[in-house]
């Protein structure tokens, strides 16, 4: 029987068997048998395969052993999980993101906290000047899900945070145009903090703000999983965002 999920996720990638045995060096026409045939790969090349395809294992068979380590997996992505956000070490954010080779992302409503933090701002400028990705998306203040989220959690201000803290990123427009500054309208379950390999996961807890709720300290493992959920959440809404604009910052 045929592996009908690998021959998708290979199309959904926009790769092909050939480029997937060269990527994890096994004979092409073993990969074929993998998806003609149905064989089931050694662990190993079922792990680097996953990577390779950005999905998880379990996604593309169904062997036991393969769920059982994939869980396992998945748990050992979870460095440590705090209460509180407040209870996160305070320089824990600022280590994070310095340690940035490749890029910084964070997905938040408005995280005015972070934006009021002199250290964070010259990591942002040091690492744009390092050529690395840097990414910071707000919500839109005008959207219904920022107008919702104030709601939740028990105010209707979220809006002007949001705009206070695009006035604390102002200066960085200028000066480092290669910062990604963009605004999103999704409903966002969780604010992610993400350095390369590396995120915090902040949750969102109805009722409370932020700050009170817990914080996921995840690090990437390949074929784990639980970090590229959360990474991935961070694609699609910087591919649904927009750029700021003045109307933004000063409101109206």
């Amino acid at each position: 029987m045929s592996n009908e999920r690998l021959r998708s996720a290979l199309l959904a990638r926009g790769a092909t068997a050939l480029e997937l045995a060269e990527a994890i060096q096994v004979n092409p026409k073993t990969v074929e048998r993998w998806i003609t045939q149905g064989k089931v790969p050694y662990r190993r090349h079922q792990y680097a395969t996953a990577a390779f395809l950005k999905v998880d294992v379990t996604t593309l068979w169904d062997d036991s052993r393969a769920v059982e380590t994939a869980t396992d997996l998945s748990k050992a992505e979870i460095v440590t999980v705090y209460p509180h956000r407040h209870m996160v070490p305070a320089g824990l954010w600022r280590e994070m993101y310095a340690r940035a080779e490749r890029q910084l992302d964070v997905l938040v409503y408005a995280g005015l906290w972070l934006s009021e933090d002199p250290a964070f701002l010259g990591i942002l400028r040091a690492k744009s000047e390092a050529r690395i990705r840097v990414r910071i998306l707000l919500g839109d203040p005008d959207c219904p899900a920022v107008r919702q989220r104030g709601i939740d959690e028990g105010h209707r201000i979220m809006d002007g945070k949001i705009r206070n803290a695009l006035v604390n990123y102002q200066p960085l427009f200028k000066s480092h145009p290669d910062i990604g500054f963009r605004l999103h309208d999704a409903t966002l379950y969780n604010s992610l903090y993400r350095s390369d390999d590396e995120m915090l996961v902040n949750t969102h807890v109805y009722g409370i703000g932020a700050y009170m709720a817990p914080v996921l300290h995840l690090r990437r493992l390949p074929g784990g999983g639980l970090f590229d959920t959360y990474a991935n959440s961070i694609e699609q809404t910087w591919g649904g965002a927009r750029q700021v604009t003045a109307q933004d910052i000063i409101g109206g």
